[in-house]
């Protein structure tokens, strides 16, 4: 079996890569521009000399064609496009383009081919905006609240379309939050972790965040990337939540990451009106029934066992600073 990966650099591509190679699949991954892309989470995982990199801008269709031709995968998975809801209050056109264009793109090259291969679309529990306290599943209506959410609610309704009218085996992933230590400290699950461990080492005095009563659905990204590769293997094309089905306050998530230093979060972090996003769902989670009763899938990694994975991981990279504990 081969797959092409489209964002194999990110979090979620290098799990998936990882997972794919050990099944025994060959792996191409790509990235805007291979030859400057940063490797490390592929170096981190220790597969960058298992994936075949190339470079291809999902918003150029030529460019999409060729890679897709060149490949002439089996699977695709479409795991690119900026990932950052906060990021796409700023550029709102670039995320509308590389998430909802690039998708387009792909659905057409694929069916363009003899064979057309199955493909994964890696979508977002942001497009149902705020879940309130019954969660969602795949019947629940989207309401996106952010560039980021409008963006995947139409990526999500393109394959849903793609499948219905040419018959591809098309299927998207409605993820919820899901972290790992290759989550890239722009996210605040990431800054958090880091600055717990910066303040305990004495690297650091303060950390800033916005609003910490949201409350999120947190799961262990290497569980994630196992359900889309469940969804491909399936007969007939499905979309599916991926989630823990639970929910947590950022606040819970802050406390936790303190704890595991030793700290006290309320002596070391201050409210910052300026972090607050211009719109913001209270609740976010998802039922993952689906999953579960027909690809097999539970996450068995919750928020507690996340921050600790992801605190640890920090406090064996990170320098101690001089005089640090």
């Amino acid at each position: 079996m081969k797959a092409l990966v489209c964002g194999v650099t990110g979090q979620d591509g290098a799990y998936l890569a990882k997972l794919l190679l050990a099944k025994g699949y060959t792996v191409v991954g790509t990235s805007r521009d291979a030859h400057k892309a940063s490797l490390e989470n592929l170096g981190r995982l220790g597969i960058r000399t298992g994936v075949t990199l190339r470079s291809m801008a999902l918003d150029d269709a030529s460019s999409v064609r060729s890679v897709v031709a060149e490949a002439d995968a089996d699977e695709i998975y479409n795991l690119a496009g900026q990932s950052s809801v906060g990021l796409s209050f700023e550029q709102p056109v670039a995320t509308l383009e590389g998430i909802a264009i690039g998708t387009a793109n792909l659905l057409e090259a694929i069916r363009s081919r003899a064979k057309p291969p199955r493909f994964l679309n890696a979508g977002s529990g942001e497009c149902y905006g705020d879940t309130g306290p019954d969660g969602a599943d795949e019947n629940t209506p989207f309401r996106p609240q952010s560039p980021y959410a409008v963006a995947k609610a139409a990526a999500h309704m393109l394959v849903l379309t793609y499948r219905a009218a040419y018959g591809l085996h098309a299927s998207t992933a409605v993820l919820f939050n899901h972290e790992s230590p290759l989550r890239s400290e722009r996210f605040v699950t990431r800054k958090i972790v880091t600055a717990a461990v910066a303040i305990a080492r004495g690297a650091k005095t303060r950390l800033e965040l916005g609003n910490l009563s949201i409350k999120r659905d947190w799961g262990w990204a290497p569980e994630y990337v196992e359900a889309m590769w469940r969804m491909l293997q399936r007969d007939a094309a499905d979309d599916y939540v991926v989630a823990t089905g639970e929910r947590r306050a950022l606040e819970e998530f802050v406390a936790a990451a303190f704890n595991r230093v030793g700290l006290d979060w309320r002596a070391h972090v201050d409210f910052a009106p300026e972090l607050l996003r211009p719109t913001d769902a209270a609740e976010s989670f998802g039922r993952p029934h689906r999953a579960r009763d027909e690809l097999g899938w539970s996450a068995t990694v919750k928020m507690d066992e996340v921050v600790a994975r992801m605190v640890d991981a920090e406090l064996e990279r990170a320098p101690r600073a001089q005089g640090g504990s």
